[in-house]
């Protein structure tokens, strides 16, 4: 696909990937939703409130222009996807696409911003989140750590998927300082009767993980999301650098 908003042929955001997000600028505080273009954000919410985003089945200023994707989300996956549909139409150069966008110039200037002048901002309200253990790698390493090399994975590793809950507070975006967690450590790791101190931890922990964003309409309470119902519950995916400390 081809967009006349040009954009560098290299990349990450081409036409056919639209990643959804949250951002603000210096000239407007207000957060709102915007797509990924090449080097611009298309501003979602200055689109729905001017009705280039109206009939898809869903009220799109009651949910596009909020601060965050969570009602977004909310909604089954063929919102999702009529939503990035229409989108693509307006910033296509396809003969048949909506030219509403491309041919309006006042709409252009607000809904058209430069990434480099774009703040972004935690796209979603996380509510809770479950961290897997998916690499045989790390979940080795971490094992050495506190058991040794010997009994550095459990033996049930390789048959179900170890999950354990996260802690939804320290969810945070790119280029937050992250400060190191404090707590109590043995004076003497060979000597308890020396007792403790309080003080921040000693190592910290930084692992690469891929997050996904689950959505669509709820399942009754205590029912969990089926393998096939996946593809129509996954929202999207994000690169997330988790860390932790060890005393």
């Amino acid at each position: 696909m081809s967009s006349w908003l040009e954009y560098p042929p290299l990349t990450e955001f081409p036409i056919e990937n639209l990643p959804f997000g949250v951002f603000s600028t210096a000239s407007n505080p207000v957060r709102r939703l915007g797509v990924a273009l090449g080097d611009n954000v298309v501003d979602v919410s200055a689109l729905t409130s001017a009705g280039l985003l109206d009939g898809l089945g869903y009220s799109a200023y009651s949910v596009l222009t909020r601060p965050t994707l969570n009602d977004f989300m909310a909604l089954p996956r063929t919102a999702w996807r009529a939503t990035r549909q229409r989108l693509r139409d307006l910033l296509s150069t396809d003969a048949t696409a909506v030219s509403t966008l491309r041919d309006d110039a006042q709409l252009r200037a607000v809904a058209i911003v430069a990434r480099s002048e774009c703040r972004m901002h935690l796209p979603a309200e996380i509510g809770d989140y479950t961290d897997f253990y998916s690499s045989r790698e790390h979940a080795t390493n971490v094992g050495i750590m506190f058991r040794g090399v010997d009994n550095a994975l459990q033996p049930n590793w390789l048959h179900l998927p170890v999950g354990y809950h996260g802690r939804s507070s320290s969810v945070v975006v790119s280029e937050t300082d992250v400060v190191r967690p404090s707590g109590q450590l043995q004076v003497d790791r060979e000597d308890p009767s020396k007792g403790s101190s309080h003080g921040p931890s000693k190592l910290l922990d930084f692992e690469l993980e891929m997050a996904f964003f689950i959505g669509g309409v709820a399942n009754p309470l205590g029912t969990p999301v089926s393998i096939a119902e996946a593809e129509d519950r996954i929202f999207g995916v994000v690169l997330m650098n988790d860390w932790s400390g060890e005393f």
